[in-house]
């Protein structure tokens, strides 16, 4: 991975959504730097988070009010326009994702392996709950989609500067990332993955059951009109 870096890359971004992380924030900030320069879009924070990113080093953008990952997604995809940026990389601001595995999608990137590519977890290393969650996510995502989605929710992407520039998702919350997804596949942007680890520690889930579950059913069934119909709606 360190020939990937041996070449300038301050044509890519990172991006980083951050909801309430100042637990986390700083230490991702310090070693995705190593790599990109760092955006963090505060989306609301009350404990801090963009002020200890700020001290990391990251350029922050600040939502007043906690709006939702989709659209901290979106206003960091305004900025990495506004920059005329190759590409952008978002990751999650838990400590989910590994930043020393940015070189693999910047690899990927310019190896020409997609338009957006998205870093596959291994599944078998989840909490039985979330792995239970997720295959079947994925499945009834493939099939709405009509082609196999090995990682619907993994928010570790690189997207370049086409699909940063066209696609936006109109969901706030966590079903904006598959979307994003499908805006990408009717757009007709190939979409590629990496292996990356699987990481669970101390990070505090956003997730609710009872709220999320039928909001990723709607998302399922809209997608699979959309397919259908040529169009999301």
């Amino acid at each position: 991975m360190g020939d990937v870096m041996s070449e300038p890359a301050a044509e890519i971004i990172a991006l980083i959504p951050a909801y309430n992380e100042v637990n986390h924030i700083r230490d991702v900030v310090a070693r995705a730097s190593k790599y990109l320069p760092v955006v963090v879009i505060d989306d609301g924070s009350s404990d801090g988070s963009g002020a200890a990113a700020a001290l990391a080093g990251a350029k922050v953008l600040v939502h007043t009010v906690n709006r939702g990952k989709g659209v901290a997604l979106n206003t960091g995809f305004d900025y990495s326009v506004a920059r005329d940026a190759a590409a952008a990389i978002t990751l999650d601001a838990d400590g989910q994702h590994d930043p020393d595995e940015i070189p693999l999608f910047i690899e990927a990137f310019r190896a020409g392996q997609g338009d957006i590519i998205i870093g596959r977890r291994t599944f078998g290393q989840m909490p039985r709950m979330r792995q239970t969650a997720n295959r079947i996510g994925n499945w009834l995502l493939g099939f709405a989609m009509g082609q196999p989605v090995p990682d619907n929710q993994s928010g570790y992407r690189l997207l370049n500067r086409d699909v940063l520039r066209t696609i936006r998702p109109t969901s706030a919350r966590f079903e904006a990332e598959v979307e994003i997804l499908l805006r990408a596949q009717l757009a007709g942007y190939r979409i590629g993955w990496v292996p990356i680890k699987t990481i669970y520690a101390d990070e505090v889930s956003h997730y609710r059951l009872l709220r999320d579950v039928p909001l990723f059913l709607k998302m399922v069934w809209r997608i699979w009109l959309a397919r259908r119909r040529g169009r999301f709606e």
